[in-house]
């Protein structure tokens, strides 16, 4: 297995599915990471302790309860063999982490990782990581202009409170990847990290219904995986049903409404596992393709991608390019610190000092 990182600087346009060559970040975004820091110079910075919980892309929409119990459902298990045809696979990841507070603000990064596999060989291309000094001050401004230009509308939207303004910033710029995926890709498997849940302020439905309709206006085929999901049937997690099944398998379950108060699935909700092994996923199909092509789309997913418990490869390779180490955060924050001549503090932790070592958690 070949896995190779591009320069889209120097890299011959041949080593790229179609134009993603030309997927740069939009120069706003850049502009506002940079004028962001600005601010910060010369202040007190407390570095954050490495702390690592998946803050960026999980989906709260998720623990929405889609399923109900009632007793006008079927279930079906779809066996599946790989299709052995040459299709290109793309996924998408993005993750954020807090690298500290100052004195007006916190100071956090954003890195964006796609991973595509052609003729047996993984490819991927970073874009980040991007830091930002966010402030109650500016956290509208940055969050709207950047909006504004993913959006395409004037409509201005509430900016988040400090603590979730990196998870928001993080949802934005991932739509932005996926939205360059689909326009680049052709007739390939595009791996999403989620659900297709729309309805949020990051994910409205008229922009999320765009993006899947420009993939499949390119023959492309979006599959989404949840790595976790609290929808329950009968009582009992959606994922459990599939372990008596043999693999490779999909489970439908038919016969639920699709609605659930402010929040709209836009795919078809499966079970898949598609290995021996513990672990099966929630994994949401683009609706509005005919079943056939659902299920065709997860065979070509077999027939080119390696698949281990389940995941496939090129969607935990993105994760993990994406994924800040505990040396990255590190080296940040010795950045960030020598750039920008911050004073560096160490405020005591209010929970060991009550506690001892009864004084776990977050600071908060």
């Amino acid at each position: 297995m070949l896995i190779e990182q591009l320069n889209y600087t120097t890299t011959p346009r041949y080593n790229f599915p179609q134009t993603l060559e030309n997927l740069q970040l939009p120069q706003q975004f850049i502009e506002l990471s940079l004028r962001s820091m600005r601010n910060v110079e010369e202040e007190y910075f407390q570095p954050n302790e490495m702390t690592f919980n998946r803050s960026a892309m999980e989906n709260p929409e998720d623990a929405m309860p889609v399923f109900g119990n009632h007793g006008s459902f079927t279930i079906e298990s779809i066996p599946l063999k790989p299709l052995l045809e040459d299709t290109p696979v793309a996924a998408v990841d993005v993750s954020s982490i807090k690298v500290g507070e100052t004195e007006t603000g916190i100071l956090c990064a954003i890195r964006g990782a796609i991973v595509w596999k052609t003729e047996s060989r993984y490819k991927y291309l970073r874009l980040g990581p991007f830091p930002f000094h966010i402030t109650e001050e500016n956290k509208k401004e940055i969050y709207n202009l950047f909006r504004r230009y993913y959006f395409e509308t004037s409509e201005e939207a509430s900016a988040s409170s400090l603590i979730n303004m990196q998870t928001r910033m993080g949802n934005l710029l991932e739509r932005w990847l996926q939205m360059g995926v689909s326009c680049s890709s052709h007739n390939s498997i595009i791996l999403w990290d989620g659900s297709l849940t729309a309805g949020t302020a990051d994910s409205p439905v008229n922009v999320m219904s765009k993006l899947l309709e420009i993939a499949r206006n390119r023959l492309n085929t979006v599959l989404a995986f949840s790595k976790t999901t609290h929808l329950r049937l009968l009582g009992h997690r959606l994922t459990d049903f599939v372990r008596k099944s043999q693999p490779p398998c999909l489970l439908q379950i038919n016969g639920f409404p699709v609605y659930s108060g402010p929040m709209f699935p836009l795919g078809n909700v499966y079970v898949a596992k598609l290995t021996h092994g513990v672990c099966s996923f929630r994994l949401d199909i683009d609706r509005k393709i005919p079943r056939e092509q659902e299920i065709e789309a997860v065979r070509k997913l077999l027939g080119n991608d390696l698949l281990i418990q389940s995941y496939p490869e090129t969607l935990r390779l993105a994760h993990i390019f994406s994924t800040f180490t505990a040396n990255e955060v590190i080296g940040i924050q010795r950045f960030i610190v020598q750039q920008c001549r911050l004073k560096v503090i160490a405020r005591p932790n209010v929970r060991r000092l009550l506690f001892g070592p009864f004084g776990k958690g977050s600071e908060g």
